[in-house]
């Protein structure tokens, strides 16, 4: 019986229903006999017949917890969904040891759209989970742990994705270290230049209104013209002056990403900066001015230090966006992430679409992770020592 406090959670029985339709109408994956031709779509039914009666009892599970509403309800109901994240590894390796024979080694295993589906679905339940509990961020890394598992065990090598990565480790690794050198350098940079800004801004306002002007007429270019508008200035310089051409400043490359990367993350980072410093109490600064503090010392020791938590979620958002765009650098011989790609979609295939697409998404969910903690942390220890 549903206790007088607690409430139905509409968001979940909404995520239920999607979970319902996922398992109804989609193919979880697809096999085919090699690389080129087309795969047959398997549904969850077509697969386990009768013994798929514990995934379809796990809809209406959890959309009764979701009407129960109660604090305990919603920790059962999380329970469950991370339960289900760490099954779906060993899940796909019993799919692919029932449909892929040994006779036939070079049969590959696509996932579908009932799988992304399902993992979609799966995470917003977690969001909303989250969102109405106490944060347990570490029972996420029991969905890791499996899927590391399978990995390392060879279960999931019949996967099309993985035999794309086999095929192409090599490369992957490298992109994966140019992605981030190219992302660090972008954010870097920035970092230097928008808090140069800001200090700037602060020192003369008159600068304000024609430096957020140029900075946003930058964010309005779309990153292939930008891109393009690069090319023949960088080309005419390297051309010019030897020693550029040395350091492979070119039209197209590392040089002409970097550029665009920095110019699209000087807004928000130097909008932060300059928000977060004014947005510090005057009366704290007053306060250490009567300390005797130098004005140097006011702005180390108290207002940057109070300010830090703003100039972080600044520095979050640009890493987040630099992660991304970073991907589109490849269409300019810059390697990363993106250069799979755009082969994959001229190629017309998907796994290598995801070989490059699916690293973008971890590390920018891991970014933003990382950086909200930080500012989280950076907040707290800010005011324990504001009191």
């Amino acid at each position: 019986m549903q206790s007088p406090s607690a409430r139905p959670n509409r968001v979940l029985l909404v995520l239920g229903l999607a979970l319902v339709a996922a398992l109804l109408g989609l193919d979880l994956a697809s096999v085919a006999p090699n690389r080129i031709l087309p795969g047959e779509g398997v549904s969850l039914w077509a697969w386990l017949g009768a013994g798929a009666a514990p995934a379809w009892a796990f809809p209406p599970l959890l959309m009764a917890l979701a009407w129960q509403g109660s604090i305990h309800a919603l920790v059962l109901a999380r329970g469950l969904v991370v339960t289900a994240l760490a099954l779906l590894p060993w899940a796909l390796a019993a799919f692919a040891a029932s449909r892929v024979p040994d006779a036939l080694p070079q049969a590959r295993v696509t996932l579908g759209a009932g799988f992304w589906s399902l993992l979609f679905v799966l995470l917003m339940i977690w969001v909303e989970l989250q969102a109405r509990l106490k944060s347990a961020t570490w029972l996420l890394l029991l969905p890791l742990l499996s899927l590391a598992l399978a990995l390392a065990g060879g279960h999931l090598e019949s996967l099309a994705l993985m035999r794309e990565y086999a095929s192409r480790s090599g490369a992957f690794h490298e992109a994966v270290r140019y992605h981030l050198l190219l992302v660090s350098a972008a954010v870097g940079l920035s970092l230097l230049l928008a808090f140069t800004l800001a200090l700037a801004m602060r020192r003369f306002p008159s600068l304000r209104r024609g430096g957020f002007a140029l900075l946003s007429l930058i964010q309005t270019i779309p990153s292939l013209a930008l891109f393009g508008l690069l090319l023949a200035p960088l080309a005419w310089l390297a051309a010019r002056y030897a020693w550029l051409g040395e350091l492979g400043v070119q039209g197209i490359g590392w040089a002409p990403a970097l550029i665009a990367l920095v110019g699209y993350s000087l807004l928000p980072m130097t909008r932060n900066s300059v928000v977060a410093l004014d947005g510090v109490d005057p009366r704290v600064v007053e306060a250490a001015r009567g300390m005797g503090m130098s004005p140097g010392q006011v702005f180390w020791r108290v207002r940057l230090p109070l300010a830090a938590p703003v100039i972080l979620e600044g520095i979050r958002i640009t890493t987040v966006q630099a992660v991304g765009l970073a991907a589109v650098a490849a269409l300019i011989g810059a390697g990363g992430l993106g250069t799979f790609i755009f082969q994959g979609l001229g190629q017309a295939a998907m796994d290598l679409v995801l070989l490059g697409a699916l690293p973008i998404l971890a590390l920018a969910v891991a970014a933003d992770g990382l950086l909200s903690a930080l500012a989280r942390l950076t907040a707290s220890q800010s005011s324990r020592e504001a009191r």
